[in-house]
């Protein structure tokens, strides 16, 4: 199967969980997890219409990056990507992200909310962050708890460059999608109950939620970004 066979089923099952949902499929946008393929599969992603990348090392990412930017730049007629940076992320790699990564999508603690702030005023720019909150719990997991939503929220009003869009979270891997539903249901939940409370300055649209193995589900819940990997760009040894 092509890359632009597996984005068109992707789209008809994302179309199918909307409909049943009662959602409009435009409220989801995928994001093509790029981090596993080399750029040649990148650019196969690029030119079948996947304009979200993204990538979770600055060090792995870099070459697909530069590489894409440049191509982008000097032919008008293509699409530029737009990057999100979706792992763990370290307050002193945050210089490296910053500028580069339109979304950030796991600002967890105030200490990297300061890292991400001070890039971005020195480039006068304002950063989208999605917070990134553990709700399963696992401790191999990377967020904050749900409880700690709060005083993050208030915590990152000193930070004017940093603006907070959504919430995120990454589910157990199940066998059955269906037992993923209460944990992305709790981050639809939490999201609307911030904006109920109005924790932060501007209501959050946002949930980037949902893989490979649950992202019918995860739409099912109000996902508004899922993060494919495996299903839609393959893996490497598929290619040779």
């Amino acid at each position: 199967m092509t890359l632009a066979e597996r984005k068109a089923e992707v789209d008809r099952r994302i179309e199918e969980a909307c409909r049943r949902a009662g959602r409009d499929p435009s409220e989801v946008s995928v994001i093509a997890v790029t981090k596993y393929v080399s750029l040649e599969r990148a650019r196969e992603a690029l030119a079948a219409g996947c304009l979200n990348l993204g990538e979770n090392r600055w060090q792995d990412a870099r070459d697909k990056w530069e590489a894409l930017e440049r191509e982008s730049s000097e032919a008008d007629e293509r699409e530029k990507p737009v990057w999100h940076f979706i792992g763990s992320l370290q307050s002193n790699k945050a210089k490296d992200v910053v500028g580069k990564f339109t979304y950030i999508h796991s600002l967890d603690r105030l200490s990297l909310a300061e890292a991400i702030d001070r890039k971005a005023a020195s480039l006068g720019i304002t950063v989208p962050c999605f917070i990134q909150v553990n709700v399963s719990g696992e401790q191999s997991k990377h967020g904050l708890s749900p409880e700690g939503l709060q005083e993050l929220a208030e915590g990152l009003r000193q930070y004017p460059a940093i603006r907070p869009v959504g919430l995120m979270t990454m589910a157990p891997h199940e066998g059955d999608p269906e037992l993923t539903r209460p944990v992305f249901r709790r981050l639809r939940e939490l999201r609307d109950e911030a904006n109920r409370q109005g924790w932060f300055p501007e209501p959050l649209t946002e949930l980037s939620m949902g893989m490979s193995n649950d992202f019918e589900v995860a739409v099912e819940e109000g996902a508004t970004r899922v993060r494919l990997g495996t299903i839609l760009v393959g893996k490497e040894e598929e290619l040779m």
